[in-house]
């Protein structure tokens, strides 16, 4: 009966130990907006995001420690023991990802971490005003920075849908950059107002505008062989005058008499 008692009372006082410890030595973040299970924090630009780092009820004098991505956050004295608080304001585009840890000084395995996930509307970059030659390629680029992800790009022509047969163009995009191409320019095909547009699952339609003018093919000199021909007769005219040298000072000699 005894020995029955002893392996019915050893998991209790394994679980009571296990509780203990965890209740001895443990850090935990709270955070203004809430984190997910998965420890993210949804948040967008120029919000405000609180963090509050907390020690185990036995560690209020615990001092703690902040880290941003492994690098430790500065804290003044009064913020560090028992309970820390870290603020994020204005959240920034750096801040997305940024995993904050808070764990003890004295034991840095006693850590807990939460990741920040800012979202914020596409932002399209590229060269507003292109000018190409008649027969030459054709290359406008839309960059595109967007969290979430956008959706889906698309291109239009004096706005109208791109014509990809008529116009003889190639489109590729990959989600951050989308780039419209076309060979051999044509003035009445390719000339006008080109306009990028995405959509985010987010914030909806955005759209960046591209100017292409279309010029008369130009004749272009081949500037090198020009300048190598220019030496070499340079230098050509130069020895003939050096060889003959004798001849002009004696015709020179000749004419002052």
């Amino acid at each position: 009966m005894k020995s029955k008692m002893k392996l019915m009372i050893r998991p209790l006082l394994f679980s009571l130990l296990l509780y203990c410890a965890t209740q001895t030595l443990g850090v935990t973040i709270q955070s203004v907006p809430e984190f997910s299970s998965e420890g993210v924090i949804q948040t967008e630009l120029e919000k405000t995001v609180s963090l509050v780092c907390l020690g185990s009820e036995t560690e209020d004098d615990e001092e703690l420690v902040w880290l941003r991505n492994g690098a430790a956050v500065s804290l003044k004295e009064e913020n560090k023991n028992g309970i820390s608080r870290v603020c994020v304001t204005p959240v920034i585009y750096e801040d997305n990802g940024a995993t904050f840890t808070c764990h003890l000084s004295r034991n840095n395995t006693v850590r807990a971490s939460v990741t920040l996930n800012v979202t914020y509307h596409p932002q399209l970059s590229g060269s507003e005003e292109v000018v190409v030659e008649v027969e030459a390629v054709l290359v406008l680029q839309c960059d595109i920075w967007a969290n979430p992800p956008v959706s889906s790009v698309s291109w239009t022509l004096n706005g109208s849908t791109v014509d990809l047969t008529a116009g003889g163009f190639t489109v590729t995009s990959d989600g951050f950059t989308s780039q419209l191409s076309a060979n051999s320019v044509e003035k009445s095909l390719h000339q006008g107002t080109y306009q990028c547009i995405v959509n985010s699952p987010v914030y909806g339609e955005n759209s960046k505008l591209f100017n292409v003018t279309v010029t008369e093919k130009t004749m272009k000199f081949p500037l090198m062989p020009m300048i190598a021909g220019l030496v070499v007769v340079c230098l050509t005219a130069l020895l003939a005058v050096v060889s003959r040298w004798d001849k002009i000072t004696k015709c020179c000699k000749l004419c002052l008499k």
